[in-house]
Order: C-alpha cells, then structure tokens, then sequence
C-alpha cells in the first residue's frame, strides 16, 4: 500500500501540480501587493480615497456595503490585467514564435476531369470511370 502511495507522489503529475501552487501562491503575493500597494494608490491619487469602503447603502436599516464590492471587483480586474499583461501576452508571443506553422505538403493525388473523383499524381487512366487523364488535368 505504501509502496503505491509512493509511486502516486512521485509521478511527474503532482510534482509539477506541487510547483505550480507554490509558485502561484508566490505570484498572487506578488500581484495582490503590485496591485494594493501601487495600483490603488495611483487610483487613489486620483479619485482621492484609496478604496470605497465608505459607500454603504442602507435597505430596512440593514447596511449593504457596496464598497467593498466595488474595491474587490477594481482588484480583481487589476489583478486579471496584470496576469494577462505580464503572462500571457508574453507566453503567447514566445509560443508563436516557437511553434511555426507546418509547410503545406505537396499534393499527392489530382481530381479526374470526367467524374471529378480524387486519384493518385502518376495514375493514367481513372480507375472509377476509366477516363484517360494525361498531365493536363487540374489538381486538387
């Protein structure tokens, strides 16, 4: 039983599974804080208060904090931009460039002028309607 357990965590799957939560949990530090410590503080030098705690409506004197909503979603769709904008535009253009499109094979058979049916480059004589076709016929 231990014996399987093992060869379970030490499969290439979780390892990497494992990495990539560390490392993810890493960036989203470094993100949130990119985006609290600098984002916001430039939205803050504009709009003039760093979030929008302070907007509360109030419904049947039950407060409904619509700030803190506001604050989280601007976060969120900072966050996104910065991973789209620092990850996957660049991912993406690395990847392009890597990954080339394949040259287009040449044709290897023609279409038969008499019954348009697709047969090999050398053949001679169509074997659906036994047409003559000489080197004049149209290609695929």
């Amino acid at each position: 039983m231990l014996k399987g357990f093992r060869e379970f965590i030490l499969r290439g799957n979780v390892l990497d599974l494992a990495v990539g939560v560390v490392i993810g949990a890493a960036f989203g530090a470094v993100v949130t804080s990119f985006t609290k410590d600098v984002l916001m503080q430039l939205i803050s030098a504009v709009a003039g208060k760093p979030d929008f705690k302070e907007v509360v409506f109030t419904l049947n004197n039950t407060p409904i904090f619509v700030g803190n909503f506001l604050t989280a979603l601007i976060s969120f769709l900072l966050v996104a931009g910065a991973v789209y904008f620092a990850v996957i535009v660049p991912v993406n253009a690395l990847m392009s460039r890597i990954n080339k499109p394949a040259p287009v094979a040449a044709p290897t058979t023609k279409t038969c002028p008499e019954c348009t049916m697709e047969i090999p480059l050398g053949a001679r004589r169509c074997p659906n309607c036994t047409s003559s076709v000489g080197p004049t016929a149209l290609s695929a």
